[in-house]
């Protein structure tokens, strides 16, 4: 194969499995109204990043997943515990948690010059550069290991939703019956939250933060816009996430912005959300004010 069109295709299949892992939790988180959450765990799982490479001396995403993980738990039960003080409210909450412990993971890389790791590498990722990094086994070169982690990341990421759909659809919709039925809602919300944290840091090293707040929250908002039916909705929200990667991949190249492949991602992943929310048929921005023109009685 070429060379450039082999590249090409890890990048795109990279950044689609992005898309699609990060599509299907992200659409419970805003259809929970937790969109910020899946910010705040972007961001605050920094520390535990870094704290993986210290135990670990190495930067091989495996040996990032507990600290991290763990590290995305605390950052919720952090946001939960100031909210229920009845104090703050839920965004101050989570606008006071996860710039602390993202300020922390920075303050750590920058004094820690021995950790293999830097702030670009981050907020942008290395989307053009995935063909690179190899995962190696028993001295067999099994491909670029973005690839393995993020189509393992979105193989358990759909079992989750498919196995536990009833629970995450109460859940999501009536906690309180959801508790009355006994399908234990905070086990399951804590199970999403760590599933969340475990996508994130599956993606941290290919795509950055950047892309993963962004597929985290647009596409499934653009999905929202179009339909009332959660499995629509869902794959509505992955569709719109992998047109997002191949519109922002065009738009990343050199003829036209030339600049970082997952920001112009993130950038393609908002154009269509204006569109979508432009032209929806019903929630639609012109649907709307046509409404409100024909409810306006003629003088």
């Amino acid at each position: 194969m070429d060379p450039e069109l082999y590249r090409m295709s890890v990048v795109l299949l990279t950044g689609s499995l992005t898309a699609a892992a990060t599509a299907l939790v992200g659409s419970f988180l805003v259809l929970r109204r937790m969109s910020l959450i899946g910010d705040a765990i972007s961001h605050a799982i920094l520390p535990g990043v870094v704290l993986g490479f210290l135990l670990s001396t190495e930067r091989h995403p495996l040996a990032l997943f507990p600290t991290a993980a763990a590290t995305g738990v605390l950052t919720v039960w952090l946001i939960e515990t100031l909210f229920r003080s009845r104090r703050l409210s839920e965004d101050a909450s989570t606008a006071v948690v996860f710039p602390a412990l993202f300020a922390l993971g920075v303050l750590l890389i920058s004094r820690i010059r021995y950790v293999d790791l830097d702030l670009d590498c981050v907020i942008f990722g290395r989307i053009e550069d995935v063909d690179r990094r190899p995962l190696i086994l028993l001295g067999t070169d099994l491909g670029p290991r973005a690839l393995w982690m993020l189509g393992s990341m979105f193989v358990l990421d759909l079992l989750l939703v498919v196995g536990l759909w009833k629970e995450l659809k109460i859940g999501t919709f009536d906690p309180a019956l959801a508790e009355s039925l006994g399908l234990r809602p905070a086990w399951i919300h804590y199970l999403l939250m760590t599933a969340v944290s475990l996508t994130a840091i599956a993606a941290f090293e290919a795509v950055g933060a950047i892309l993963v707040v962004a597929f985290l929250v647009v596409p499934a908002a653009t999905a929202y816009l179009l339909t009332d039916r959660l499995w629509l909705m869902v794959a509505l929200a992955v569709g719109f996430g992998i047109a997002s990667v191949f519109v922002g991949y065009i738009l990343a190249s050199e003829p036209i912005l030339n600049s970082q492949g997952a920001a112009a991602m993130a950038v393609a992943a908002g154009m269509l959300f204006g569109v979508v929310w432009l032209v929806a048929p019903r929630h639609g921005l012109v649907a709307t004010l046509l409404r409100r023109r024909r409810l306006v009685k003629p003088e």
